[in-house]
């Protein structure tokens, strides 16, 4: 089937919204329910795995479930050898998609919660240790994603990118942002998912840098041959023919 870009972007963007509604939504909740970090970050992240798998499931066939600009640009990157990937005007539709949809998503939790719909965060992330975090988490995300698509396994990509985030939530210092758009998201909320405004440029150069160390990788160990599994949600922007894939 051939869907619209007009669609595909719409796509990316309620995809997007909804991951920052969830990221943002479930932390707000955790704090009000336990005083105890540790829980509220379990709370958080399980929160998040469940969701972004849901959503990669119900809105990959449509958009390719991006909801992620360094995703979305190694896609772009990779498609100007293959003829497989966005354009350019499909690049600037998208990553517009998601970065206004994350702003939306954070409002949208703030709202449901009571919370002032605008706030900036005074959550400082900033350290090198945190911008070394999420250059290894989103190397290891676009590892994942375009690995798998070039292994022929994208159908798993609906569990193992989830799993994927939820262990990385745990295992670097940064909490795994991975995520440009989502970055800019949550600077809207001063709650415990958010970020203060002066930490976002660090940590999107850092995203940046781990998108090209990842690219890197998939390169050194799948080569330049391409498989992508049919039904499956894939990092590209053309449309799966039937029906998400089940993990």
């Amino acid at each position: 089937m051939s869907v619209s870009l007009a669609r595909r972007a719409l796509a990316e963007g309620v995809g997007t919204a909804a991951l920052v509604t969830v990221v943002v939504g479930s932390g707000i909740q955790a704090a009000e329910l336990s005083r105890d970090v540790g829980v509220q970050l379990l709370a958080n992240s399980l929160a998040t795995v469940f969701g972004l798998g849901v959503l990669i499931v119900l809105l990959g066939p449509v958009s390719g479930a991006h909801f992620n600009p360094v995703v979305t640009l190694a896609a772009w990157f990779f498609g100007r050898t293959s003829g497989d990937g966005p354009a350019k005007r499909e690049l600037v539709a998208y990553i517009s998609a998601q970065t206004v949809g994350a702003a939306g998503g954070s409002v949208l939790a703030d709202a449901m919660f009571a919370e002032p719909l605008v706030k900036w965060s005074t959550h400082d992330r900033s350290g090198g240790h945190l911008w070394l975090g999420e250059t290894v988490a989103t190397a290891g995300l676009v590892l994942l994603i375009f690995g798998l698509n070039r292994a022929g396994r994208a159908h798993l990509g609906p569990a193992t990118v989830a799993c994927y985030i939820g262990a990385a939530y745990w295992s670097t210092s940064s909490t795994s942002f991975a995520n440009p758009a989502v970055t800019i998201g949550r600077a809207f909320t001063d709650t415990f998912a958010g970020i203060a405004p002066a930490s976002v440029p660090p940590f999107v150069v850092a995203q940046l840098v781990g998108g090209i160390v990842g690219l890197s990788l998939v390169a050194a160990l799948f080569g330049r041959s391409v498989t992508a599994a049919a039904n499956a949600p894939v990092p590209h922007s053309a449309v799966e023919s039937v029906a998400p894939a089940a993990p």
